[in-house]
């Protein structure tokens, strides 16, 4: 078995190496003309180990000046050369540039840690090895990477000092509250990680608990779980990274399946360095991709001019824009805003009104789609997941919907849920989408989210407050919202016994509601 997954790991590097190879010199093959130097090394990490990393340098580089470093460790899963293309360009404009391999995968040494301590550790390692063997400054030092690699190194940069500007490009700030919102699991996130990890690197014995207790739902190890994953959650040591200052540039899609918007956004009004939120359409890491092939793309654009402000001093005027830059999933350019609180300043609600109950265990038709496909689908194509609403099954789906719209309502920020919840059984999961009806009653979707608890008493109502993951829709004129709630998404576990029931009620002194974030006209 293992000699049959080292296999397949070797041929995995050869095709995927080969294809960001070919994609880089498709995508600089206008620039030819670039001398960048690039060479692979060994770094001994953390504990002795051994990371693979490429270095590139300036063309001309002759050791009579110093560059500003930056690091880049690599995705989940994939292997050193994936910034390749970026890397040539950053050295092209005067940067020493090092990619490393993370630990645990694919020919680095150790086992996958998930950005836990030897992780945070192997970084500082990097840099130490940076400024001993290339002509980098020591004084400006840079981070960045998409995903793992965008935790990493907002969590390196909380905990050394050296570095003084980060990029997380499609990451994560709360692990938890990433892949078990609403105490909820997101198994097909869940179990993307797991795979992606089994093919291309070594998962620890710790890991491999973590990922076997989150499919089992083993409520005994739940604690271990969450202290686990705050322990390698950037938004744990808020505190150090603003004492230490760096420059924080974060971006992320709104249709993120393994890292919702949610996360980077109540980072973000923590933080008080120097700071850049930036939200578009698309999927986990899939707003970035283009930019891995050296191809034009926003994301790695403002990287650059990010760095070239905070660690070359460049007056390019980055630092002089609205620092929440937003685009819109359904059309148009970007919007800016001074803060992230100013997103969503301006809300309707949506009343729940009456009394409705509801079976659990089943389906209704409404879900939050597939994992990566279906936000990739609403990135190119304005294409999210459908539902038909007048033809959901009222047993099996609670549905409320608005009046129709005068007006088009631009959706911006984190829309809420507030209601009465009355189970017949002691644990369960509801899940909660937002559509955009047309005239002929077919819904797009606009946000969901899910909810579980566990060990209530049956028959007592108790409060569900549920933010749904933050989103950039316009719902056209004559249009309205629905909140549609059922039990059965295939992205997500539920806890549902046999022959549960769930009531939603909305009290004269507690009124059941969606409110929801409108940008002003």
């Amino acid at each position: 078995m293992g000699h049959g997954r080292t296999t397949l790991r070797t041929s995995a590097v050869g095709v995927v190496s080969a294809a960001l190879i070919a994609g880089t010199v498709v995508g600089l093959a206008p620039a030819a003309q670039a001398a960048s130097s690039v060479r692979f090394v060994d770094i001994t990490g953390d504990g002795g180990i051994v990371l693979k990393a490429n270095v590139v340098t300036p063309a001309g580089a002759d050791g009579s000046h110093s560059y500003p470093l930056i690091v880049l460790p690599t995705s989940w899963g994939l292997p050193q050369v994936e910034y390749l293309a970026q890397a040539q360009k950053l050295a092209d404009s005067g940067y020493v540039v090092l990619t490393y391999n993370v630990r645990g995968f694919w020919q680095s040494g150790g086992e996958i840690e998930v950005a836990g301590p030897p992780d945070i550790a192997d970084a500082s390692k990097v840099i130490d090895w940076a400024l001993a063997n290339t002509p980098a400054d020591p004084r400006h030092i840079g981070m960045a990477g998409v995903s793992y690699g965008a935790g990493i190194s907002l969590l390196a940069a909380a905990h050394d000092k050296r570095i003084k500007a980060v990029a997380a490009l499609s990451g994560w700030a709360d692990l938890i509250d990433s892949i078990y919102s609403g105490r909820t699991q997101h198994v097909q996130a869940g179990a993307l990680l797991d795979g992606a990890g089994i093919i291309t690197g070594r998962e620890s014995p710790e890991l491999r608990e973590i990922f076997d207790n989150f499919y089992a739902s083993n409520l005994t190890k739940e604690q271990e779980m969450v202290d686990w994953g705050r322990k390698r959650s950037a938004a744990t040591y808020v505190d150090q990274l603003n004492r230490n200052g760096a420059a924080v540039l974060m971006a992320n899609a709104w249709g993120d399946t393994v890292f919702p918007a949610n996360s980077y956004a109540d980072f973000y009004e923590k933080l008080t360095v120097p700071k850049r939120l930036e939200m578009r359409p698309g999927d986990h890491a899939t707003a970035e991709l283009t930019g891995l092939f050296g191809l034009p793309n926003d994301v790695w654009t403002d990287t650059g001019r990010w760095f070239d402000h905070y660690l070359k001093g460049a007056d390019n005027g980055i630092d002089r824009e609205q620092p929440v830059q937003l685009k819109s999933r359904s059309a148009g350019g970007y919007e800016g805003y001074p803060d992230w609180k100013s997103v969503g300043a301006t809300r309707t609600k949506l009343a729940l009104a009456g009394s409705t109950t509801i079976h659990a265990n089943i389906d209704s038709g409404a879900d939050g789609g597939i994992v990566f496909l279906s936000s990739i689908l609403d990135q190119v194509a304005q294409l999210p997941p459908v539902a038909s609403i007048p033809l959901l099954p009222r047993r099996w789906a609670a549905v409320w919907q608005s009046e129709r719209y005068g007006a088009a309502q631009q959706v911006r920020g984190t829309a809420t849920l507030h209601t009465t919840l009355t189970p017949t059984k002691e644990s369960g999961t509801l899940i909660a989408y937002l559509y955009d009806v047309g005239p002929l009653g077919f819904g797009k979707l606009v946000t969901n989210a899910p909810y579980t608890w566990h060990g209530r008493t049956p028959g007592e109502p108790f409060d569900v407050n549920l933010d749904l993951f933050s989103t950039a829709y316009d719902v056209p004129a004559g249009h309205r919202l629905a909140l549609v709630v059922d039990t059965v998404d295939p992205l997500y576990i539920e806890h549902n016994p046999s022959g549960a029931q769930l009531t939603f009620s909305s009290p004269p002194d507690d009124p059941s509601y969606v409110s929801v974030p409108v940008r002003e006209q």
